[in-house]
């Protein structure tokens, strides 16, 4: 006989459809189960999880131990079971242990000494045995025999090994992640984010090439507070050193030779070796605490010093700011990326100097004149003759590599070697490679203060050297306004 449903039922499913979708579905499971209704064929997809459990008490009493939370998978007759994990399993650290404590492994092979094992009356005296193959077994060695017994599996949150960091979870030896959950797999990224994707920090990557004038100890850079993943290396006879904010040096000051180990300092610990081939590193996980001083100790000719590091971008300004006030600037700084130095090319005496190959460019317009020399020199932040090691046309720019030989003007300290950059495929002027220029030169920054560059502008002040051109640019010098 059919019945059908009255105000009462329908105020019921009313309720029930108001409800949120997982209390709906609870109830409606329970419904269903009072009711032995049939919804076989109508269910789809897997079941749901309940919320997380609290976690429970650390399994050990002192040292390290694991706390566990579970959570229960609510599924309709005929759903597939819930994807995932029903429990979760996180390290806790409690203080240390007191010294002489009996360690975890060794308590629970202890709760099998004097009782008969083997199938026989026979008892014995029970200590850890760690040469078996699977390391969550509870392998024990009789005392004063040559054999072993497995009494099954660890406990959880007990050491896979005395040395390791790993501890046993249903039998599996499994690691925490930077997140301290067992077996997630979670890592920190280059810039110490757990889980992160290295977006947070920028990586500075440079060499050092300064020849130097003389012996002695020069400065390589700052590295920065917050700075991570720091490593320095160089192979010639000169020597790194590392100096603290106060002048206080770390490593090989006083031009005296430290020995290889590790050194503390900048809240990290810096490695630092120097093999038989003269190859010398410094090496520091990081972040450091305050600013480091890299500094390089030439007895002879710098062959380059390589470092790099990672920074947190808010961090990048500030340093590049210090950088350039106590007069070691990093120009085109190259984040997750470096671009390659260009190595000198030496000049090849011919008896007709080389040109360069035509290309589609069309000329350039007449820069020539005083009246230009006096407008780029006075308006410039750099003046000063220097010789082109390279160029490098990408996109719409051009890039010159110079070796800075005289400085006539400078709002801020220049390195021997500088890229120029220049706009446009076709520059004008352009510059040829192997000769010698007086340039005037801007510096422009970035507003992100990422780059900050060197640029000669567009019918700029570029000319070849000359002993008449360099007397012309001391004359401009005296008719700029105060």
């Amino acid at each position: 006989m059919a019945t059908h449903p009255g105000p009462a039922d329908h105020r019921l499913l009313g309720l029930l459809c108001s409800l949120r979708p997982r209390l709906f579905r609870n109830l409606l499971l329970l419904l269903c189960t009072l009711l032995s209704c049939d919804l076989r064929g109508t269910a789809q997809g897997p079941g749901e999880w309940t919320p997380w459990g609290s976690w429970s008490r650390c399994s050990s009493s002192c040292g390290r131990g694991v706390s566990v939370r579970s959570r229960r998978c609510v599924r309709l007759p005929g759903e597939e079971p819930c994807w995932g994990d029903s429990h979760e399993y996180r390290v806790c650290q409690l203080p240390d242990c007191p010294p002489g404590a009996k360690p975890f492994r060794d308590l629970q092979c202890a709760l099998y000494n004097g009782l008969p094992v083997l199938g026989t009356q026979k008892t014995y005296q029970w200590v850890p045995f760690h040469g078996a193959p699977n390391l969550c077994d509870l392998n024990c060695l009789a005392e004063g025999h040559a054999f072993y017994h497995s009494f099954g599996r660890v406990l959880d949150g007990t050491p896979c090994t005395p040395e390791a960091q790993g501890l046993c979870i249903a039998g599996r030896c499994l690691s925490a992640g930077c997140d301290g959950l067992l077996g997630s797999g979670a890592v920190e990224d280059r810039c110490g984010l757990c889980g992160g994707a290295n977006d947070s920090c920028l990586f500075v990557q440079r060499v050092f090439r300064d020849a130097g004038a003389f012996a002695g100890y020069w400065n390589v850079t700052l590295i920065p507070k917050g700075a991570r993943h720091i490593r320095v290396a160089q192979s010639s006879h000169n020597y790194l050193a590392l100096v603290e904010r106060d002048g206080r040096y770390v490593i090989n000051g006083d031009g005296v030779p430290s020995s290889p180990g590790t050194y503390e300092t900048a809240g990290t610990r810096v490695v630092y070796t120097r093999g038989v081939g003269l190859e010398e590193t410094l090496q520091a996980s990081g972040p450091t605490s305050q600013e480091l001083l890299l500094q390089v100790l030439l007895r002879e000719p710098n062959p380059g010093v390589h470092f790099e590091f990672w920074l947190p971008r808010e961090r990048y300004g500030p340093f590049q700011a210090q950088a350039q006030a106590l007069g070691w600037p990093l120009r085109q700084p190259q984040p997750r990326e470096v671009e390659p130095q260009l190595a000198e090319t030496p000049v090849v005496r011919e008896a007709i100097p080389a040109r360069d190959a035509p290309d589609s460019c069309g000329p350039c317009p007449d820069s020539r004149g005083r009246a230009h020399r006096l407008l780029h020199y006075c308006g410039s932040d750099f003046v000063f003759q220097a010789r082109v090691l390279g160029r490098h046309r990408q996109a719409q720019e051009t890039r010159y590599e110079v070796r800075i030989l005289l400085i006539y003007k400078n709002r801020s300290p220049l390195r021997t070697r500088e890229y120029v950059w220049a706009p446009g495929h076709c520059p004008c002027p352009s510059l040829a490679p192997h000769r010698e220029y007086l340039l005037a030169a801007r510096r422009v920054v970035s507003p992100d203060g990422t780059q900050d560059r060197l640029l000669l502008p567009h019918a700029g002040y570029a000319r070849l050297w000359s002993p008449a051109e360099e007397s012309r640019v001391h004359l401009a010098a005296r008719r700029c306004p105060v």
